[in-house]
């Protein structure tokens, strides 16, 4: 059985029906939840990167400013056109193996602004 003081106190309010434990409002006006849009300058940078991976290379993409369902959308259509596994990890996508020039046309294909960042 949960404590109250592990579930944040306040879990239901007859005002208001169900309450976020995080922020304390009503779950139809929590902020919490809700993703909010990266900033930055619309320049989507790719690099390759091995150090602490053991070794092994892997593609970055930083800086596309979608949430983060379409960043997982955008990281399919990514991990597709190499023919490789990756993650997006912390607004990052990670594609397995050396895909840069892969990774940049096809992102110029969708329109994205590309540089290449990096050695």
């Amino acid at each position: 059985m949960k404590s109250k003081s592990s579930s944040g106190g306040l879990v239901y309010s007859t005002e208001h029906g169900r309450m976020c434990p995080d922020c304390r409002q009503p779950v139809e006006a929590c902020r919490c939840q809700q993703d909010t849009l990266p900033s930055g300058d619309g320049i989507v940078r790719v690099n390759r990167e091995n150090k602490g991976r053991g070794g092994k290379t892997v593609t970055l993409v930083k800086g596309v400013l979608r949430d983060s369902a379409g960043l997982t959308a955008l990281g399919k259509q990514l991990k597709n056109a190499c023919g490789s596994g990756g993650t997006v990890k912390d607004g990052i996508i990670e594609i397995q193996g050396d895909h840069v020039a892969t990774v940049i046309a096809t992102l110029q294909k969708l329109g994205f602004q590309v540089k290449r960042a990096g050695g």
